[in-house]
């Protein structure tokens, strides 16, 4: 094999993007592309569009479209059934965030994997290869921060608009989406909080619903985190401030690292916290330090390409995934975690009990209601016609 061919099932926003991210490698070509709307084939490129054979049946795409590997870039709910119909099918996979609403239903899809050992399966967690967040992880895998003390990760430069909300009527609803700024815009800072720092075993949380917007979902969170190391975290989210914070803080025994506006800024501290703190004669002082930038380099394509160029590799030369879709069950279970605290007013234990939180977001998904505002089919296209027909 030559070049690696896929499909992809979903041409929304992500999707179509993902047709031009697949045609700019060379070991890659796409073959077939699946809607419901085939009006959502206009937003591929005309040059892509006349080279791919085009499917708005998901039975017959599976059926009939000659790939190696199937891109699943469809609405949350409908992730795990189709990643696991493209494996039934002998297909790698590609899954995009996140790869459930609940985990419950992750729980599932993974069980799904363990049947096909040989299968490529990867999630769309594209940031795992930001040179940033790669250099990051270094530095606390090295052990040169020393241990971790505190994280706070505010990220409120999500800012979305009513009329992005309007554009579709899945959107922010319990019964289309499962979930808000949780679940659409921070499944990447889920996923690498837990990348970077593991999972915490307590979570106490707030949230608000439809704080700043007509939706019923959360659209605001604060936590706090509590690790079994010690470590604290804080993971503050939004989707209504303007301009908004993107501020990665980590407090560890050898200073302080901070990672916004592009730059990772380390205070590092000569001798360790503790050790000063325990041996100095001092009653006032700090440990010297000196200031540093850290530099860490391009990165070779756009991120989201990059994660498909590995899978790429993976199939025909055995590189290791950036992200195992195995793996999308650790932040999702970190977000079912904040929101089960915070619409349940108390402190949560992980791992959280999957059917505690199936059964609690299955009766929000009962009360769910169709907004008055939102823009109907005419505008199927604008986010993916599986969002607008699945989701009904």
């Amino acid at each position: 094999m030559k070049q690696v061919k896929f499909g992809i099932i979903g041409i929304g926003n992500m999707g179509s993007m993902h047709t031009n991210f697949v045609s700019a490698l060379p070991e890659a070509k796409l073959t077939a592309v699946c809607d419901l709307n085939p009006e959502a084939f206009k937003r591929i490129a005309p040059d892509i569009l006349k080279k791919v054979k085009t499917f708005t049946d998901d039975e017959k795409f599976f059926a009939e479209a000659d790939v190696d590997v199937v891109m699943v870039a469809v609405p949350h709910y409908f992730h795990p059934d189709l990643a696991i119909r493209a494996m039934e099918c002998g297909k790698h996979i590609i899954v995009e965030k996140p790869i459930a609403v609940h985990k419950a239903e992750a729980e599932r899809l993974i069980a799904a994997c363990g049947k096909y050992p040989k299968l490529i399966k990867s999630a769309m967690f594209n940031q795992r290869t930001r040179p940033a967040h790669r250099k990051i992880k270094q530095l606390i895998d090295s052990g040169e921060l020393g241990a971790v003390r505190r994280v706070n990760w505010i990220i409120t430069d999500w800012f979305r608009t009513q009329h992005y909300y309007d554009s579709g009527d899945w959107r922010a609803s319990w019964r289309g989406e499962g979930g808000g700024v949780l679940l659409n815009q921070c499944p990447h800072q889920l996923d690498l909080m837990q990348w970077l720092f593991g999972l915490p075993t307590m979570v106490q949380a707030h949230v608000k619903l439809g704080k700043y917007h007509d939706i019923e979902v959360e659209d605001e969170v604060n936590a706090y985190l509590e690790y079994a190391d010690g470590k604290v975290g804080n993971f503050i989210a939004s989707t209504g401030e303007a301009p908004g914070t993107n501020r990665l803080e980590i407090t560890a025994e050898r200073g302080r690292l901070v990672f916004e506006n592009g730059k990772i800024e380390f205070i590092r501290n000569e001798e360790e916290t503790s050790t000063f703190c325990r041996t100095t004669s001092k009653s006032f002082d700090t440990p010297a330090r000196w200031n540093c930038e850290i530099p860490y380099g391009n990165a070779p394509m756009p991120e989201h390409q990059e994660i498909i160029r590995n899978v790429t590799a993976a199939i025909l030369h055995g590189e290791k995934l950036f992200a195992p879709l195995e793996e999308g069950i650790r932040g999702l279970e970190l977000g079912n975690a904040i929101l089960l605290s915070g619409l349940k007013d108390k402190a949560v234990t992980l791992p959280i009990d999957s059917r505690e939180y199936a059964d609690m977001l299955a009766g929000l998904v009962k009360k769910s209601r169709y907004r008055k505002t939102v823009k109907k089919a005419k505008n199927a296209a604008a986010d993916g016609s599986f969002a607008n027909s699945f989701g009904k």
